[in-house]
């Protein structure tokens, strides 16, 4: 139960928070993912994401460490060449990276889908997979990737898809993966769906606060037992990460996200989900576009979309593409603004704090 190691929180919502893992939560995490991706002596795997990240510490490089797995690595996980360089040179079987990654990995016409062949399981995590990478990664590469979920503070993987598994004795097929899903929950984790004000169980299928058991949880926040006190709660007896996401199991255990509760704008009473807001808008972008929606403070309607271009496209035409997708109106921003690069952390994931503060600078 000693901390092993202390890592911070991407910042894309607040101010980072030193997060205590200890050696019980980064072990068990090794053994619950390695359970689920069964490594064979053939196996090598390429890591590509910073040690700073906990899916790049416990994944790509305590996991091939303890578990006697090839590991292969390379510094800069942007360079996609280079990494499908390294990826052929090197046979790599396994390859795990952020959406982020995995887009550019996509989009780049220098890399050659011989390069990725040998690839046997693709795992996207840390942010949500839009079902358009995951199309142009398997036209390009004939891959599919696989999304799965977790946090920091669950040292970090909980759930995962995975490709089906025969078993055995009896030839039943174990279905390891839905699509539209974040899988099912990694052996010897619990989830469950509760109310996000009285913490009441929900029935399968129904929407609310994700939360985490296992050995995975965290001890707790560095010097802020306050903040550890809002997140994890013991329920019969049981340790419970509080993840702040709002999603739901399906009758076989598949969780789904909805959203971050903290990315719903509450626009004229209504509350919007950012995600899907983000998810509808991006049908309408080409490779070479990015953008971020935020919600600001608004006089009238108590909040407002705001738009972040990056790219070619013209705000203009974009204006009257998403008119043309014929949403509620409530999902449609009231302000558009092109700016020189969209807000991204150093894991590529989305700065949707430094999202919001340029859009109130820019509205401003």
């Amino acid at each position: 139960t000693e901390t092993a190691a202390i890592l911070f929180s991407s910042g894309s919502e607040g101010v980072p928070k030193g997060i205590e893992l200890s050696h019980q939560n980064i072990l068990g995490n090794i053994k619950q993912f390695i359970n689920v991706i069964n490594p064979t002596k053939n196996d090598v795997m390429l890591g590509t994401l910073p040690i700073f990240h906990s899916f790049g510490i416990t994944v790509t490089t305590f996991a091939p460490l303890i578990e006697s797995i090839p590991v292969v690595c390379h510094p800069d996980p942007t360079d996609g060449l280079g990494i499908a360089k390294m990826s052929h040179k090197y046979n790599a079987t396994f390859l795990f990276a952020t959406a982020t990654f995995f887009r550019l990995y996509a989009r780049n016409k220098k890399i050659h889908p011989k390069m990725f062949e040998n690839l046997r399981m693709v795992i996207a995590g840390a942010e949500k997979l839009p079902k358009e990478i995951t199309k142009l990664f398997k036209e390009r590469f004939g891959k599919e990737i696989w999304e799965g979920y977790g946090a920091t503070e669950t040292a970090p993987a909980a759930s995962c898809n995975v490709h089906d598994a025969i078993v055995p004795e009896t030839y039943h097929v174990q279905v390891g993966g839905k699509v539209g899903t974040i899988g099912l929950p990694l052996p010897g984790t619990a989830m469950m769906i509760v109310d996000p004000e009285s913490f009441e169980a929900l029935k399968r299928g129904e929407a609310g606060m994700i939360l985490i058991g296992g050995v995975q949880v965290m001890k707790g926040y560095l010097k802020n037992e306050a903040k550890t006190q809002e997140v994890i709660k013991e329920i019969d007896g049981i340790r419970w990460y509080v993840t702040g996401d709002k999603g739901h199991l399906d009758e076989d255990g598949f969780l789904t996200i909805v959203d971050r509760y903290s990315r719903f704008a509450k626009i004229g009473g209504e509350m919007i989900s950012l995600g899907l807001v983000e998810a509808e808008i991006g049908k309408l972008m080409g490779e070479e576009d990015h953008f971020a929606i935020t919600a600001i403070p608004d006089e009238k309607k108590g909040e407002k979309i705001v738009l972040l271009l990056e790219g070619e496209k013209e705000i203009e035409v974009l204006k009257e593409e998403v008119k043309a997708l014929g949403l509620n109106p409530l999902f449609i921003p009231s302000n558009y603004f092109k700016v020189d690069e969209v807000p991204k952390l150093g894991t590529g994931k989305a700065d949707f704090k430094g999202a919001k503060r340029l859009a109130l600078g820019l509205v401003d």
